[in-house]
């Protein structure tokens, strides 16, 4: 199972960034949509692109944090993040 989703927009210069550094970090960890899919993504990210998912909740925004990531990757899927 992926447990990082990146949720993007093309043409976005942020997510363009932010999908080189995982590929840099987490590489083969992650998967990318697009808000367009969804209306209900488009709701809740449309401006906030791009926003990093861990175990389908939210990580963070408009920057990856590497560090804090990789700290919560390093847990067990569904334990309590801090």
């Amino acid at each position: 199972m992926t447990r990082i989703t990146l949720i993007s927009r093309a043409g976005c210069h942020l997510c363009e960034v932010a999908e080189q550094t995982l590929d840099r970090i987490a590489p083969g960890q992650w998967t990318r949509v697009e808000v367009e899919e969804s209306i209900e993504l488009e709701r809740d990210y449309g401006d906030r692109v791009p926003v990093v998912l861990l175990d389908g909740r939210e990580h963070g925004y408009w920057r990856v944090e590497e560090d804090r990531l990789l700290r919560d990757l390093s847990r067990p899927a569904g334990a309590p993040r801090l």
